[in-house]
Protein backbone atom coordinates (compact mmCIF):
# COMPACT_ATOMS: atom_id res chain seq x y z
CA UNK A 1 0.00 0.00 0.00
CA UNK A 2 1.05 3.41 -0.61
CA UNK A 3 1.44 5.52 2.48
CA UNK A 4 1.23 9.47 3.14
CA UNK A 5 3.88 9.35 5.18
CA UNK A 6 7.48 10.09 4.07
CA UNK A 7 9.83 12.33 4.49
CA UNK A 8 9.20 16.25 3.96
CA UNK A 9 10.97 18.43 2.17
CA UNK A 10 11.95 21.01 4.32
CA UNK A 11 14.53 20.04 6.47
CA UNK A 12 13.70 16.20 5.25
CA UNK A 13 12.28 15.92 8.50
CA UNK A 14 10.74 12.47 8.56
CA UNK A 15 7.04 11.74 9.82
CA UNK A 16 5.48 8.75 10.81
CA UNK A 17 4.92 6.46 7.39
CA UNK A 18 0.72 6.25 7.10
CA UNK A 19 -0.67 3.30 5.07
CA UNK A 20 -4.19 2.79 3.36
CA UNK A 21 -7.14 2.36 5.71
CA UNK A 22 -6.50 -0.87 7.61
CA UNK A 23 -2.67 0.60 8.44
CA UNK A 24 -4.33 3.52 9.61
CA UNK A 25 -6.64 1.63 11.69
CA UNK A 26 -3.62 -0.34 13.19
CA UNK A 27 -1.73 3.26 14.10
CA UNK A 28 -4.48 4.56 15.68
CA UNK A 29 -4.79 7.55 13.44
CA UNK A 30 -8.58 6.28 12.13
CA UNK A 31 -11.24 4.70 13.92
CA UNK A 32 -12.24 1.33 12.84
CA UNK A 33 -15.81 2.59 11.73
CA UNK A 34 -14.38 5.39 9.47
CA UNK A 35 -12.36 2.76 7.52
CA UNK A 36 -15.26 0.94 6.73
CA UNK A 37 -16.78 3.99 5.71
CA UNK A 38 -14.29 5.34 3.63
CA UNK A 39 -13.65 2.12 1.64
CA UNK A 40 -15.47 3.01 -1.09
CA UNK A 41 -12.83 5.54 -1.72
CA UNK A 42 -9.78 3.74 -0.46
CA UNK A 43 -8.08 3.99 -4.22
CA UNK A 44 -8.90 7.59 -3.82
CA UNK A 45 -6.55 7.54 -0.43
CA UNK A 46 -3.71 5.07 -2.25
CA UNK A 47 -3.39 7.90 -4.95
CA UNK A 48 -2.89 10.89 -2.42
CA UNK A 49 -0.33 8.98 -0.97
CA UNK A 50 1.37 8.67 -4.11
CA UNK A 51 0.97 12.33 -5.43
CA UNK A 52 2.24 13.58 -1.54
CA UNK A 53 5.46 11.45 -2.51
CA UNK A 54 5.56 13.21 -5.68
CA UNK A 55 5.32 16.31 -3.90
CA UNK A 56 8.57 15.31 -1.59
CA UNK A 57 10.15 14.06 -4.23
CA UNK A 58 9.81 17.30 -6.36
CA UNK A 59 10.99 19.31 -3.20
CA UNK A 60 7.96 20.70 -1.88
CA UNK A 61 6.62 20.28 1.53
CA UNK A 62 3.11 19.49 2.80
CA UNK A 63 1.31 19.69 5.87
CA UNK A 64 -0.17 18.62 8.44
CA UNK A 65 2.50 15.93 9.21
CA UNK A 66 1.88 12.14 8.13
CA UNK A 67 -0.02 11.20 11.70
CA UNK A 68 -2.04 14.42 11.61
CA UNK A 69 -3.92 14.18 8.03
CA UNK A 70 -6.38 12.06 9.59
CA UNK A 71 -6.84 13.42 12.73
CA UNK A 72 -10.52 14.34 12.18
CA UNK A 73 -11.23 10.65 11.69
CA UNK A 74 -9.63 8.98 15.37
CA UNK A 75 -13.07 9.43 17.00
CA UNK A 76 -15.52 7.18 15.92
CA UNK A 77 -17.96 7.84 13.17
CA UNK A 78 -20.84 6.40 15.79
CA UNK A 79 -19.35 9.84 18.17
CA UNK A 80 -20.02 12.08 15.54
CA UNK A 81 -22.97 14.24 16.59
CA UNK A 82 -22.14 17.74 15.68
CA UNK A 83 -20.30 18.30 11.50
CA UNK A 84 -17.75 21.30 11.44
CA UNK A 85 -16.83 21.98 8.03
CA UNK A 86 -13.55 23.80 6.80
CA UNK A 87 -11.78 24.42 3.33
CA UNK A 88 -8.09 23.31 3.48
CA UNK A 89 -5.50 23.61 6.30
CA UNK A 90 -3.74 26.57 7.84
CA UNK A 91 -0.79 27.23 5.25
CA UNK A 92 1.29 29.20 7.94
CA UNK A 93 4.58 26.56 8.90
CA UNK A 94 3.84 24.37 11.78
CA UNK A 95 0.40 25.60 12.22
CA UNK A 96 -2.26 22.54 11.28
CA UNK A 97 -3.11 19.86 13.70
CA UNK A 98 -5.61 17.77 11.52
CA UNK A 99 -8.56 19.64 12.51
CA UNK A 100 -10.09 22.36 10.48
CA UNK A 101 -9.63 25.91 12.40
CA UNK A 102 -7.39 24.20 15.20
CA UNK A 103 -3.76 25.19 15.75
CA UNK A 104 -0.74 23.57 17.42
CA UNK A 105 -1.30 24.83 21.40
CA UNK A 106 2.21 26.68 21.17
CA UNK A 107 1.13 29.02 18.07
CA UNK A 108 1.00 32.66 18.74
CA UNK A 109 -0.73 35.21 18.19
CA UNK A 110 -4.20 32.85 17.34
CA UNK A 111 -5.31 32.86 13.39
CA UNK A 112 -7.58 35.87 12.83
CA UNK A 113 -10.86 33.41 11.99
CA UNK A 114 -9.54 31.49 15.03
CA UNK A 115 -10.16 34.19 17.37
CA UNK A 116 -13.17 35.55 15.99
CA UNK A 117 -14.88 32.09 16.41
CA UNK A 118 -13.41 32.62 20.02
CA UNK A 119 -15.08 36.22 20.65
CA UNK A 120 -18.26 34.50 19.55
CA UNK A 121 -18.22 31.63 21.62
CA UNK A 122 -17.61 33.56 24.77
CA UNK A 123 -20.91 35.72 23.48
CA UNK A 124 -22.63 32.83 22.47
CA UNK A 125 -22.25 30.62 25.40
CA UNK A 126 -20.50 32.19 27.93
CA UNK A 127 -17.26 29.84 27.48
CA UNK A 128 -14.20 31.20 28.48
CA UNK A 129 -11.45 31.14 25.24
CA UNK A 130 -8.11 29.43 26.64
CA UNK A 131 -4.76 30.97 24.92
CA UNK A 132 -4.12 27.83 22.88
CA UNK A 133 -5.76 27.31 19.52
CA UNK A 134 -5.92 23.50 20.08
CA UNK A 135 -9.74 22.14 19.49
CA UNK A 136 -9.16 18.81 20.46
CA UNK A 137 -11.61 18.92 23.25
CA UNK A 138 -14.54 19.43 21.10
CA UNK A 139 -13.88 15.97 18.84
CA UNK A 140 -14.46 14.43 22.66
CA UNK A 141 -17.86 15.63 22.45
CA UNK A 142 -18.60 14.26 19.27
CA UNK A 143 -17.32 17.24 17.08
CA UNK A 144 -16.22 16.72 13.95
CA UNK A 145 -13.81 19.56 12.42
CA UNK A 146 -13.64 18.30 9.22
CA UNK A 147 -11.42 20.55 6.63
CA UNK A 148 -12.80 19.43 2.95
CA UNK A 149 -9.32 19.01 1.44
CA UNK A 150 -6.78 17.41 4.14
CA UNK A 151 -2.93 19.10 3.33
CA UNK A 152 -1.39 21.51 1.66
CA UNK A 153 1.82 23.08 0.62
CA UNK A 154 2.90 26.03 3.56
CA UNK A 155 2.79 29.09 2.13
CA UNK A 156 0.14 28.01 -0.37
CA UNK A 157 -3.49 28.16 0.11
CA UNK A 158 -5.97 25.67 -1.77
CA UNK A 159 -2.53 24.18 -3.15
CA UNK A 160 -3.98 20.67 -2.69
CA UNK A 161 -7.46 21.59 -4.07
CA UNK A 162 -8.68 19.19 -6.77
CA UNK A 163 -6.19 16.35 -6.09
CA UNK A 164 -8.99 14.06 -4.62
CA UNK A 165 -9.40 14.97 -0.90
CA UNK A 166 -12.71 16.26 -1.97
CA UNK A 167 -14.01 13.17 -3.14
CA UNK A 168 -12.93 11.42 0.55
CA UNK A 169 -14.74 13.83 2.94
CA UNK A 170 -17.64 14.01 0.77
CA UNK A 171 -17.87 9.92 1.39
CA UNK A 172 -16.88 11.00 5.03
CA UNK A 173 -20.11 13.25 4.64
CA UNK A 174 -22.45 10.84 3.09
CA UNK A 175 -21.66 8.55 6.37
CA UNK A 176 -22.82 10.81 8.56
CA UNK A 177 -25.80 11.60 6.22
CA UNK A 178 -26.47 7.49 6.62
CA UNK A 179 -25.89 7.49 10.21
CA UNK A 180 -28.66 10.62 10.50
CA UNK A 181 -31.16 8.65 7.84
CA UNK A 182 -30.75 5.90 10.55
CA UNK A 183 -32.26 8.48 13.75
CA UNK A 184 -28.61 9.03 14.88
CA UNK A 185 -28.79 12.90 16.06
CA UNK A 186 -26.64 15.05 13.82
CA UNK A 187 -26.23 18.63 13.25
CA UNK A 188 -23.78 20.70 10.85
CA UNK A 189 -22.22 23.88 11.38
CA UNK A 190 -21.44 25.61 8.53
CA UNK A 191 -19.29 28.32 8.11
CA UNK A 192 -18.96 30.57 4.65
CA UNK A 193 -20.35 29.62 1.10
CA UNK A 194 -17.99 26.83 0.13
CA UNK A 195 -19.53 24.55 3.40
CA UNK A 196 -22.69 25.81 2.23
CA UNK A 197 -22.33 24.47 -1.16
CA UNK A 198 -23.02 20.95 1.29
CA UNK A 199 -26.80 21.78 1.82
CA UNK A 200 -28.42 20.04 -0.79
CA UNK A 201 -25.87 16.97 -0.20
CA UNK A 202 -26.97 16.62 3.88
CA UNK A 203 -29.95 14.90 3.78
CA UNK A 204 -32.07 15.11 7.18
CA UNK A 205 -29.02 16.48 8.85
CA UNK A 206 -30.21 20.12 10.51
CA UNK A 207 -27.93 22.88 10.15
CA UNK A 208 -26.95 26.19 11.34
CA UNK A 209 -25.43 29.07 9.15
CA UNK A 210 -23.54 32.03 8.69
CA UNK A 211 -20.72 33.87 6.69
CA UNK A 212 -17.41 32.62 7.05
CA UNK A 213 -15.37 33.96 10.63
CA UNK A 214 -12.72 35.69 8.71
CA UNK A 215 -11.80 38.94 9.46
CA UNK A 216 -13.05 39.79 5.37
CA UNK A 217 -16.74 38.46 6.41
CA UNK A 218 -17.17 38.25 10.01
CA UNK A 219 -18.52 41.36 10.85
CA UNK A 220 -21.46 40.91 7.86
CA UNK A 221 -23.00 38.19 10.04
CA UNK A 222 -20.79 36.07 11.98
CA UNK A 223 -20.73 37.83 14.79
CA UNK A 224 -24.20 37.35 16.91
CA UNK A 225 -24.92 34.48 14.90
CA UNK A 226 -24.91 32.37 17.97
CA UNK A 227 -23.97 28.63 16.51
CA UNK A 228 -22.65 27.20 19.43
CA UNK A 229 -26.35 27.58 21.32
CA UNK A 230 -28.02 27.62 18.02
CA UNK A 231 -26.36 23.90 17.33
CA UNK A 232 -26.97 22.78 20.82
CA UNK A 233 -30.81 23.35 20.31
CA UNK A 234 -30.53 21.36 17.07
CA UNK A 235 -29.57 18.26 19.01
CA UNK A 236 -31.79 18.65 22.27
CA UNK A 237 -34.51 19.28 19.59
CA UNK A 238 -33.30 15.59 17.94
CA UNK A 239 -33.23 13.96 21.50
CA UNK A 240 -29.35 14.09 22.38
CA UNK A 241 -27.38 15.79 24.68
CA UNK A 242 -26.01 19.19 24.11
CA UNK A 243 -22.39 19.72 23.36
CA UNK A 244 -20.49 21.37 26.27
CA UNK A 245 -17.93 24.12 24.09
CA UNK A 246 -15.44 24.34 26.88
CA UNK A 247 -12.09 24.16 26.37
CA UNK A 248 -9.44 23.29 29.13
CA UNK A 249 -6.31 25.59 29.27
Amino acid sequence: MVGLGGPRARGRTRVPAVGALSGLVEKGLMAADWAAALAPVEDRVEALGRFLREEVAAGRAWQPTGDRIFRAFQRPLADVRVLVVGQDPYPNPAHPIGLCFAVERSVRPLPPSLRNIYQELADDVGVVPPAHGDLGAWTDQGVMLLNRVLTVRPGEPGSHRGQGWEHVTACAIQALVRRAEAGAPVAAILWGKDAQTLKPHLGPIPWVESVHPSPLSAHRGFFGSRPFSRVNQLLVDLGAEPVDWTLPD
